[in-house]
């Protein structure tokens, strides 16, 4: 941590250059003796990934960035801000703080909240931070947390973990033990230290798989930011061994879509029905917990089909996802839909289809864009079809 860069003078450079070309600016140089032109760059585009993802940190004086990986890495705002909404107490140790956004929310709820993390520098950094940011009761221990956790005697309210990837395994990890650390294995350790666990872990890894990896499952939370599932979180509750409540959770604005359901009740038999007046389209999380059939039951409509996952009605409802009003029927027949796009734009989405949205692309000659959502789908009684549809929300 070079504090050379904390200087007036090198903050107001870092912040007159958020938008500059880093090509050219790593051509001129640093004009700073104590600070390399890639510590200034790191700074830069660091900072500059924050502006969405971490507004606070953004908007608060003399913070100092680590490398750009760590910001791509932590969580954002909005589901750390979540995070905290879903438990509380009066202690909490987060045994793999990184740069601390989790644990800065939980300062919020908690009295006393411990931050471990074993990088020296991304825990001197996190440390200095939390001054800027006036978080007052969050200690940071640089340290493996298992380790540190061990050599204590206290027990916590929460432990939070979020475990990373292994270093040596390459593509999307879908076991928990192919993590680090191997929660699985130390659950044991964990819990006697706490009674009540929360675990983020990547959105790729499978549900059902977890549960099966890990013990007394509580709760699932299903967490997408705009539509795209960020985080899948574990609660565990030490002796839990009744029925696990599964809630999915989509932040889209200032809007927050929310289905809970518990895990046994997706067994549930739906009718299918033709395209009605109106499709609705689930959002991402919902997909994810894969409650094809009760989200259908629980908002008394139709689905599509039984591997079509859209549902229909006669009557517009507030959904958990997308609506959108049927204009057309069609079969797959090219000719009859080129006739309602005289532009040949649209918007494709294929659903339990055979051809890829590329090869339609390419067979329609058609552009991405205005206000038609064509859905190229498989109907109930296994016929390929197409609904032309305009977004209701």
């Amino acid at each position: 941590m070079n504090k050379s860069i904390l200087t007036k003078e090198v903050q107001d450079f870092i912040n007159a250059h958020l938008k500059t070309d880093i090509s050219k600016l790593a051509f001129k140089g640093s004009p700073f003796k104590a600070i390399s032109i890639q510590e200034l760059i790191n700074q830069i585009v660091s900072k500059s990934k924050c502006q969405e993802k971490l507004s606070t940190w953004f908007s608060t004086p003399y913070i100092y960035y680590p490398n750009k990986i760590n910001i791509e890495q932590t969580s954002s705002e909005k589901t750390a801000q979540y995070k905290s909404t879903i438990i509380s107490g009066t202690t909490i140790i987060d045994l793999t703080g990184g740069l601390g956004i989790d644990s800065f929310y939980f300062s919020k709820c908690f009295k006393e909240v411990v931050h471990c993390e074993i990088d020296k520098e991304l825990s001197e950094i996190t440390s200095y931070n939390y001054k800027q940011l006036e978080a007052p009761n969050i200690s940071c221990i640089n340290d493996d947390g298992i380790k540190y956790l061990n050599s204590l005697t206290k027990k916590f309210d929460w432990i939070y973990m979020d475990p990373s990837r292994r270093s040596e395994l390459k593509g999307k990890v879908f076991r928990l033990a192919d993590c680090l650390p191997d929660i699985p294995l130390y659950l044991d350790v964990l819990f006697k230290h706490t009674d009540s666990i929360l675990i983020k872990v990547s959105p790729f890894l499978d549900i059902h798989s977890g549960i099966k990896e890990l013990k007394f499952v509580k709760e699932v939370h299903i967490v997408a930011v705009d539509n795209e599932v960020k985080e899948l979180l574990y609660i565990l509750k030490k002796n839990y061994n009744e029925v696990i409540s599964i809630k999915t959770l989509n932040i889209a604005g200032f809007l927050f879509q929310s289905f809970n359901f518990d895990l046994n009740n997706e067994n549930s038999i739906i009718p299918y029905s033709l395209p009605l007046k109106y499709i609705y389209e689930p959002n991402k999380a919902i997909y994810k917990s894969g409650a094809f059939n009760l989200i259908a039951e629980r908002f008394n409509i139709y689905k599509l089909a039984n591997n079509t996952h859209l549902y229909t009605s006669d009557i517009s409802i507030d959904f958990p996802g997308s609506s959108y009003e049927v204009i057309e029927q069609l079969p797959y027949n090219f000719k009859q839909l080129k006739a309602i796009l005289p532009d040949l734009t649209a918007n494709i989405k294929i659903r339990n289809f055979p051809d890829t949205i590329n090869a339609i692309k390419k067979k329609l000659k058609i552009r991405d864009g205005g206000v038609f959502y064509v859905f190229f789908i498989t109907n109930k009684v296994d016929k390929p079809m197409i609904l032309v549809t305009k977004k209701l929300s």
